[in-house]
């Protein structure tokens, strides 16, 4: 009986070929496919197609709910954008995958899991690094990197073995999309120096294409999460699907951006994350007014060590764990409403509001007759803010001689 291998399956060229190729290698093969909010793919069609191909298993996890709301979620609460650009969408749902893969292996008795990545991508490190912590036991197989198949020859192999090949051949992109949004890689996109044509895209429209009209949407943060949009409460999943269509429209949430990969090499890359760019504008706008002065200038090294820590593979690590439990206790005063305007492109907080946690005090920022500042106050603070400088520059006359040398 031949020993059964779970395949971590998109339904795209990489993970089709895979099928044939691990049965040749003796593995009966188990696809699986979790369901985190891939835009326009009919998920059962995947099941299908896997079977047709040759796993003889092939299953669907709905997995939506859970990436919202135990991994989308540290990203927005740590304002996480790598290289202050890319909110994280294929890292993030990694570690949810492979978490599935895992007990699937398990549930089916398997003895390998197999995933799709070459071995230029990030994805490799990310899958790899994740299946050791959980089962260090595990067999890993990679087919696309260990053959070493250009994608010419990919495609080949897959005419070979019936393998449907859905690209286009003038331009054969690698496309990844979860909830949190879209990434877009290869083909004519592999030049830096080339524009992104249209079809580059899929969620967002081109500016000159979006309303002239703005939409105007406030977003309620409870805990540094968004709980309702208008006054209307929803789960995030659906939250962020509703962003994702109303942000799309105008055009919001592109980025074309060239980044340094963990493994070492540049790679361009096309983003669409219209609900991310939305929602995380007004989360740091609604903290700007409940975190306190020291904590909120201390965060942000923290959200960027979070940030590549999960960009690197390093979800399951203690490190991530201890940083997301400082992130954590920050967000208990994150409470409140952002007013988000949507237009040509952009999203911006126009408007803000927190019942019980803004540390904005009107009449201490008002120049008006209403101030109730300390104006006094001030004359003795500017002589001990300035005090140790003073003292030193009196004992050691620092600018004094570099005038006098002048």
């Amino acid at each position: 009986m031949a020993d059964k291998i779970v395949l971590a399956y998109s339904g795209g060229l990489d993970t089709s070929v895979a099928i044939p190729w691990l049965k040749d290698k003796g593995y009966e093969v188990i696809a699986v496919s979790l369901d985190v909010g891939q835009h326009g793919k009919q998920i059962e069609n995947i099941q299908k197609k896997a079977l047709k191909i040759g796993a003889i298993q092939s299953f669907i996890i709905d997995g939506k709910d859970e990436f919202a709301e135990n991994y989308v979620s540290k990203v927005i609460k740590s304002n996480a954008l790598y290289e202050g650009e890319y909110p994280l969408v294929s890292a993030l749902s990694r570690p949810l995958i492979i978490e599935k893969l895992v007990q699937t292996t398990h549930d089916n008795n398997a003895v390998a899991i197999a995933h799709g990545s070459t071995g230029k991508g990030n994805d490799q490190v990310r899958f790899e690094a994740a299946i050791h912590a959980l089962d260090p036991e595990m067999k890993i197989e990679a087919p696309i990197r260990d053959f070493q198949w250009s994608r010419e020859e990919e495609i080949e192999y897959a005419h070979q073995h019936n393998v449907p090949v859905p690209i286009n051949f003038d331009s054969p992109y690698s496309i990844d999309e979860n909830l949190w949004g879209r990434s877009n890689e290869a083909g004519i996109l592999e030049n830096p120096w080339n524009q992104a044509p249209a079809d580059a895209y899929a969620l967002t429209s081109p500016v000159e294409d979006t309303p002239d009209e703005a939409d105007f949407v406030d977003i309620e943060f409870k805990n540094g999460l968004p709980i309702s949009v208008n006054d209307q409460e929803m789960k995030m999943a659906d939250l962020i699907v509703y962003l994702n269509k109303l942000a799309g429209i105008h055009g919001i949430g592109r980025i074309d951006h060239v980044e340094n990969r963990l493994i070492g090499i540049k790679s361009r890359e096309i983003y669409e994350t219209p609900a991310a760019a939305v929602i995380m504008t007004a989360h740091k706008d609604l903290e700007d007014i409940t975190l306190e002065h020291d904590v909120a200038h201390f965060k942000p090294i923290i959200e960027q060590k979070i940030t590549n820590l999960i960009y690197n593979a390093m979800w399951i690590s203690p490190l991530f764990d201890a940083l997301n439990k400082f992130i954590d206790e920050t967000q208990k005063v994150v409470n409140g409403t952002v007013k988000m305007k949507l237009y040509k492109g952009t999203a911006t907080a126009v408007a803000r509001k927190s019942e019980n946690n803004s540390l904005y005090s009107e009449k201490l920022a008002t120049y008006t007759s209403a101030n109730s500042f300390d104006e006094q106050a001030a004359v003795g603070f500017m002589k001990l803010y300035t005090l140790p400088a003073t003292v030193y520059e009196q004992v050691n006359h620092i600018h004094s001689k570099e005038k006098e040398e002048i």
